[in-house]
């Protein structure tokens, strides 16, 4: 059956920097894309409003011209102008009678859920054959918001293998990588090491993202800690690799999240993780055990966290360690990737 089943991947563009871009191209790279002759259309990217609209209309001409050979319709959507998007895909879909799954990688409830648009997300859900969550969390959110039941299932996102194309040197950094905004808590991160920066002048954070870069050097020069905070701007291949090999610590102190990428490639890399109970992380980060965790917007305990991580050099091995477990077993592609076949063979 496998053979000749045909999907066909509703997301944003490849060139939009993202969750749902990772998630897709992690996808792309796995023996799953071939044996399921997956296609992926793409509906949106980061450019002007009117850019943006030609985008969407050329992927639903697209879409409209190929779904009918296509057995499944794998539809990745989050905010409310994700949702609002698929919306018509999700009509033409059930018009031609097509087995569908909603991939839901939202990070809030309150802006999606139970916001002015629920009743986006009511149709979309009800009208699919399967909700795709990225957590235990975001299920029983979901649940209680529109009752599903066993409609609702949970496919964790994939850690990629890196490619170490040169190791480089551990060097004392502190990494956010991720977009730099107030929901990933970076004014966080600099207030807290502002508390320590003193005592511990050769160590660093290294912020990669895009984002309030601007206003995060304008934080750090007030906390008088600008020469020990560094912002790279957004970094893949190469540069990835780079700055995940040679950070010490890895810290995401999030208010809001599904399923972060940023977090499963710092599990990847082996980094010890320092980050909040919130989204989908619960599932699987126990403090002290594979990690350190601290409650969204605690200062205090969070610059306690980093000290601690700082000084104690067993416990980042131990983390580290942890962190690679994780990412080759719980989070590796293919067991991802094989729940998701397990799941194509279901609805189909």
């Amino acid at each position: 059956m496998k053979g000749k089943v045909r999907v066909l991947v509703i997301a944003t563009s490849r060139k939009t920097r993202g969750g749902i871009t990772a998630v897709v191209k992690a996808y792309e790279q796995a023996d799953l894309w071939k044996r399921y002759h997956c296609k992926w259309i793409e509906t949106h990217i980061d450019k002007c409003g009117f850019y943006k609209i030609l985008y969407f209309i050329r992927g639903l001409f697209k879409f409209i011209f190929t779904a009918f050979s296509f057995d499944l319709i794998h539809i990745h959507m989050s905010e409310p102008s994700s949702a609002i998007r698929k919306v018509i895909f999700m009509w033409f879909s059930n018009l031609m009678h097509k087995k569908t799954i909603v991939h839901f990688h939202s990070y809030s409830s309150e802006t999606t859920i139970y916001s002015k648009y629920k009743w986006i997300y009511r149709y979309l859900f009800v009208k699919t054959d399967c909700v795709l969550v990225l957590s235990e969390y975001w299920k029983k959110e979901i649940n209680d918001a529109f009752e599903l039941g066993d409609k609702v299932r949970i496919i964790y996102n994939p850690c990629v293998e890196p490619h170490f194309e040169k190791y480089y040197k551990k060097q004392k950094q502190i990494l956010y990588a991720g977009t730099v905004n107030v929901r990933k808590g970076y004014c966080v991160l600099i207030k807290s090491f502002a508390k320590i920066a003193a005592k511990y002048s050769d160590w660093q954070i290294v912020f990669a993202g895009n984002g309030e870069v601007e206003q995060g050097k304008a934080l750090a020069k007030e906390l008088r800690i600008d020469d020990q905070v560094i912002f790279l701007g957004w970094v893949n291949g190469a540069a990835k690799d780079k700055t995940f090999q040679e950070a010490s610590i890895f810290c995401l102190p999030s208010y809001a999240e599904g399923f972060p990428m940023s977090v499963l490639d710092a599990l990847a890399y082996g980094l010890p993780m320092v980050t909040t109970p919130v989204g989908g992380l619960p599932d699987v980060l126990v403090h002290e055990k594979n990690s350190m965790v601290f409650e969204p917007g605690n200062i205090n305990t969070l610059a306690e966290h980093l000290e601690t991580l700082i000084l104690n050099e067993s416990l980042r091995k131990k983390l580290s360690k942890a962190s690679l477990e994780l990412s080759n077993e719980q989070f590796n592609i293919k067991t991802i990737t094989q729940q998701l076949s397990v799941l194509y063979d279901d609805l189909l």
